[in-house]
């Protein structure tokens, strides 16, 4: 249930209607609850407001915050423009999402709606003294509490999608998609047996990638079945008709249409990848925004040398041993899940710098340097890997470049893949 309350949640937060009606809720609920303060026994305790008072600060308020939520909504526009312009469009969801600037939008549309509100409640007659005074301190807070916002969010939007930001939003993103990958390599269910004979392939009949798999699901039905069930498709995977996403051994049961069905409806399929559950498509989004950095038209050879540093810190914290209380229990005894490829990741990041980096000098050596460092983090898998790609990336520059001294300095960067 928390693993789709969190999948439902990560969706929400890339719609921007849902906060801004939220807070609208709560506004209008705020000017309502002003009016139950009348029936509070201290009309002599209140002073004496003028309405004119309260009416000018509700209209000033009500007109500012119009003008400045159209501003809001303007300046983001153009920061997503930027992150799809700069970086790569992979990465409008996570700009898109960002908590102070859709905090910020929500508390100027809310705060418009509070004032309109309290101006058709404060000239229809709606308050006694004791509800219009708690009105004026209600207008007062949502002045400074917007005031508030506004500096806050100038700070943030002065940033938001700009190249180290967007780059800065990937790799939180895809680090906690690998560490929770770390935590959980076959996402709590058990590990894929030898042996497939007798199982029976199941494909869907949806086009696009598995963005969640829904293990509760597989569970239930394989129980019930008495059969198990070998997950096929990991998110990120892409899907056709023509592509298995699942694998089923029964003990003498009959198989129908009914039963792909089942299977089928636990694998959440979409348009496009998430980051949420495929650690591989942070790395892949990483990937393109150094490939593009290094094309000739934009010629940002220090992007890729930072994304390298990315992927030097996103791969230590990948290779830092579990502890105790980090390892999740096998809680899908009859589903098996295959583990993630340290190859393929090593392939989505690597192999697209290794390729445009190659003519570039300082690119190639800094890469050399990095895959050195992972080669020593203690991991098997991922000092194979890091190896592959060093030799890889030598060979692609060795003909890229022209100075015999770049080669030989690329070289003895390089030394450390043919060691043991």
């Amino acid at each position: 249930m928390m693993d789709r309350l969190r999948f439902l949640v990560s969706r929400i937060r890339q719609q921007l209607w849902v906060r801004p009606l939220i807070m609208c809720l709560i506004s209008v609920g705020v000017v309502f609850l002003a009016r139950t303060a009348d029936r509070l026994p201290a009309e002599n305790l209140v002073p004496d407001l003028s309405l004119d008072t309260t009416e000018t600060l509700l209209k000033i308020l009500a007109s500012s915050m119009l003008v400045i939520a159209t501003f809001a909504v303007g300046s983001m526009v153009s920061s997503y423009a930027s992150a799809s312009g700069t970086a790569t469009p992979r990465s409008f969801p996570l700009v898109i999402a960002d908590d102070v600037s859709q905090n910020a939008l929500s508390g100027f549309i809310g705060a418009f709606i509070f004032s309109i509100v309290a101006l058709i409640g404060l000239k229809t007659g709606f308050y006694g003294a004791v509800g219009h005074f708690v009105l004026f301190i209600t207008t007062l807070i949502v002045f400074a509490a917007v005031i508030l916002i506004f500096m806050r969010w100038m700070d943030c939007i002065a940033r938001l999608g700009r190249l180290g930001s967007t780059i800065d939003k990937v790799e939180v993103a895809a680090a906690e998609a690998l560490d929770r990958r770390r935590c959980a390599p076959t996402l709590g269910g058990a590990g894929v047996t030898d042996g497939a004979e007798g199982r029976r392939l199941v494909f869907g009949e949806t086009i696009g990638y598995v963005q969640r798999v829904d293990l509760d699901t597989l569970q239930e039905y394989a129980e019930e079945g008495s059969c198990r069930v070998e997950v096929l498709a990991l998110p990120g995977s892409f899907a056709a008709p023509g592509q298995a996403l699942a694998r089923v051994a029964g003990e003498g049961k009959d198989f129908g249409d009914h039963d792909a069905a089942a299977i089928t409806s636990a694998f959440v399929i979409g348009d496009d990848r998430t980051y949420e559950d495929d650690p591989r498509f942070g790395l892949i989004v990483l990937s393109e925004i150094a490939a593009r950095a290094l094309s000739p038209a934009v010629n940002d050879p220090g992007t890729a040398i930072d994304i390298i540093g990315t992927y030097v810190r996103l791969f230590a914290a990948w290779a830092r041993p579990l502890e105790a209380e980090e390892v999740t229990e096998c809680k899908y005894d009859r589903v098996e899940v295959p583990e993630i490829s340290v190859r393929d990741m090593l392939d989505d990041a690597f192999m697209s710098i290794g390729r445009d980096g190659a003519g570039t000098v300082e690119v190639a050596l800094r890469l050399q340097k990095a895959l050195r460092a992972l080669s020593l983090l203690g991991n098997r898998e991922l000092r194979d890997a890091a190896r592959f790609h060093s030799r890889l990336a030598l060979t692609r520059a060795e003909k890229a470049l022209a100075l015999p001294e770049e080669i030989e300095a690329l070289q003895e960067a390089s030394r450390f893949g043919t060691g043991d």
